[in-house]
């Protein structure tokens, strides 16, 4: 892809290839200098060219893998994700849905493509509710949890647009390792024994990944997955038609029929991936972009830097008290912001200027003690409108010209809905469950407005999922996004704050621990590695800190002085950092 001769920021866009070139003929002193800086103790990977990060190496190294036939970031990605959808079952998928960030270089462009999934036609709150006029559970596992999904749409609309190598290349891996099988290491196989009594709700679902007696595929044993081949193939011969209107389609809408589901011909005929501009805030001099709604997530990241920007975060210093207290509270006000004000925005109107408005961050920061935690049910969602003017995974990639994605997509819980219809080989999506239906419900009751996300047909629902980039004087600088479902907003907020703030690499953010402020039990939850005494200044001043398991799993590139950076996040096992 050539550079135009056009000053200063194409002249950047020259330099950032011109220093990975250098770094081809330079890699040993490059990863030298890295090694002897022996002020940081986690140390990110060197990639010389271009870099792809995920959560499992047959993935990430068929990313890497693409970049060296002559492919772009869009893709290596797409690759990657189709990838995935053969390796790691529970969040990787053709049955789901996530958004895209793609950074065009040359272009000096980045778009945001949202390929969230959308409620079919039949699709109401009564189709949830049971007799009594309570949630019924359908919603969050089996047929009928199921919607749109958008992933093969959103993929095929990003290859259109922005892809370099041929669309059929880009599956032959997937297709491969779903025909020959991959072989389950023993977090893979753990994965699917949590799971089984979830992946038994579909005859053909168990059928792939459960023995005959019920028990779970064990680890050193190969999964072959030959309906998921079919599809990958059809997609691959027919594009995202074979999906949405071909072969699949038909098997999808005849399966549910069968089933009791409510996905037709029709709701998957009349999907489409948007294309939208990204969200676009600033931390501290540095460009952050992100997703726009139907990601709340994306929001609640511009929502807490800005919050956070009115306190000298440096001062309090990495995992002070002090710094732990402010993201704390930053993330309960902009949760409350995401639940009252977040919606589909071709359904409703979403006040994102006001959400996202310094002023608006400025009024809410004064209701931030900086002696005392202030209760998440006593935190209220404000009035932007006066300032307007679960499971899942990330994959990260920059390619030698300076191009990049950051995606992250998602089934929902684990596994998804559970249930696989006959001779497509996939698990759908449980995405129904991510509208705020008890809300609904109640709202139904008293007339009292409590969100934006609610279900109706055709509608996305809010998501958390968050994928981000960061441009320091004009140029790309920083790709990441995690898993995680409510989490993600706030382990992408740690992240930036961690490099911008405090100097940190990439490889010692991924590694240092974080928190998560749970809205629904009120407690702060903590990983492993807090100083004893910062959690006890933080119980002082009110916090109900509970130790708990792991939060996120970031996926992380950064354009470095020697090269591309890159830092797979351990939290989860199998994430790999391959450079081209």
């Amino acid at each position: 892809m050539p550079f135009r001769s056009v000053p200063p920021r194409s002249l950047a866009r020259l330099l950032f290839a011109v220093v990975l070139a250098c770094c081809t003929v330079c890699t040993v002193s490059a990863q030298t200098r890295q090694l002897l800086n022996y002020a940081a103790i986690q140390k990110p990977e060197i990639g010389a060219r271009g870099m792809v990060v995920s959560q499992n190496a047959l993935a990430s190294q068929t990313g890497a893998g693409i970049l060296r036939q002559g492919g772009n970031a869009v893709d290596a990605a797409v690759a990657t994700a189709f990838v995935l959808a053969v390796t790691l079952p529970r969040a990787g998928n053709i049955g789901g849905d996530g958004f895209m960030l793609v950074h065009l270089a040359e272009e000096e462009r980045t778009v945001a493509i949202d390929y969230r999934s959308a409620a079919p036609a039949a699709a109401t709150l009564d189709a949830y509710l049971d007799g009594n006029g309570e949630l019924s559970g359908d919603q969050s596992a089996g047929y009928r949890s199921a919607g749109v999904p958008g992933t093969v749409a959103g993929l095929a609309l990003a290859h259109e647009r922005y892809g370099r190598l041929p669309w059929a290349t880009l599956l032959q891996p997937a297709i491969r390792l779903a025909e020959e099988g991959v072989v389950l290491s023993r977090d893979e196989a753990f994965a699917l024994d949590w799971g089984r009594e979830r992946l038994a709700r579909s005859a053909a679902g168990a059928a792939v990944f459960l023995h005959q007696d019920g028990s779970a595929l064990r680890a050193g044993e190969r999964l072959v997955q030959t309906d998921l081949a079919w599809s990958l193939r059809q997609i691959a011969e027919h594009g995202a038609d074979a999906f949405y209107r071909g072969a699949i389609a038909q098997r999808l809408a005849d399966g549910m029929r069968r089933h009791g589901g409510l996905l037709t011909l029709e709701d998957l005929a009349a999907y489409r991936a948007i294309a939208r501009e990204p969200l676009v805030g600033r931390y501290r001099g540095v460009e952050v972009a992100t997703m726009p709604p139907a990601s709340g997530g994306g929001p609640g990241i511009v929502s807490m830097l800005n919050l956070l920007e009115t306190f000298d975060m440096r001062a309090a210093g990495a995992r002070s008290a002090d710094a732990l207290h402010r993201m704390a509270e930053a993330m309960k006000l902009s949760w409350r912001d995401r639940i009252r004000h977040a919606g589909d925005p071709g359904f409703v109107d979403v006040p994102l200027a006001g959400m996202t408005a310094k002023a608006y961050a400025a009024a809410r920061a004064a209701l931030i003690d900086p002696a005392r935690a202030t209760p998440a049910d006593e935190v209220d969602a404000g009035d932007p409108w006066a300032f307007e003017s679960t499971e899942t995974t990330h994959l990260s990639v920059i390619d030698a010209d300076g191009n990049a994605v950051s995606n992250t997509y998602t089934i929902g819980a684990d596994f998804g809905s559970g249930v696989m219809i006959e001779g497509t080989g996939f698990l759908l999506g449980n995405l129904i469950g991510n509208f705020s239906l008890g809300d609904q419900a109640a709202e139904r009751a008293d007339g009292r407005v409590r969100s934006a996300n609610t279900l109706a047909p055709g509608r996305r629902p809010i998501s958390s999922m968050s994928p981000t980039m960061l441009f320091r004087d004009g140029r790309l600088w920083m790709v990441t996004g995690s898993p995680g479902g409510n989490t993600i907003p706030g382990t992408v907020m740690q992240t930036i704050v961690d490099v911008v703030d405090f100097d940190l690499n990439i490889a010692e953010s991924t590694h240092a621990p974080r928190i998560h402020q749970d809205m629904g039990s009120g407690e702060l939850r903590i990983e492993r590695g807090i100083s004893p005494d910062t959690l006890r200044i933080l119980a002082a001043r009110g916090h109900q800190v509970v130790a708990d398991e792991t939060i996120g799993s970031t996926q992380t590139l950064l354009v470095g002085p020697d090269g591309v950076e890159g830092a797979a996040d351990p939290r989860r096992p199998g994430a790999t950092v391959a450079a081209e």
